[in-house]
């Protein structure tokens, strides 16, 4: 059965990562902008990641510039903005599309496995998917979910 960890995606520096290297850790896979209306919740992602890291919580942002152009075209401009706005210390991955004829492998998975309301694809800006730790994915959360309220999932998944 494929997993989250059968999948490798794009650093910031081009090079490939493993999702192998967070086998065993629940993860909380969000696409995210920087120029967006949705884009404080970098802060609530951040309190989670605080909260949850050394019990082996990951959260792993993707950049997505695929709604209304909302992330800037240079990565360095978006990893900079992340951490001086909202001190993101979570790792932050390259740009990638999530729909379309060029998604990502690994966005392709995540909408396979838990499609949308009206549809598998990705309506905006920070949706989320919640991981555990076999690598199976357990839930997604809309864009408007706020961090906090997934705090409870992630507790019964640690």
């Amino acid at each position: 059965m494929t997993t989250v960890y059968d999948f490798s995606v794009k650093l910031p520096t081009g090079e490939m990562k493993s999702l192998k290297d967070y086998e065993g850790k629940p993860l909380l896979i969000v696409n995210t902008a920087s120029k967006c209306g949705l884009t404080p919740q970098f802060k609530g992602l951040q309190e989670l990641y605080d909260k949850y890291k050394e019990q082996g919580l990951e959260i792993l942002g993707f950049p997505c510039d695929q709604f209304n152009n909302q992330e800037f075209n240079d990565i360095d401009e978006t990893l900079q903005f992340c951490q001086m706005n909202y001190g993101v210390t979570f790792p932050m991955f390259a740009k990638i599309d999530v729909n379309g004829d060029n998604a990502d492998p690994l966005f392709k998975f995540l909408k396979e496995q838990k499609k949308g309301v009206l549809s598998k694809n990705i309506k905006w800006n920070f949706t989320k998917f919640l991981i555990d730790k076999n690598g199976s994915v357990i839930e997604r959360y809309a864009p408007t979910t706020e961090p906090e309220k997934i705090d409870d999932d992630i507790q019964k998944i640690l």
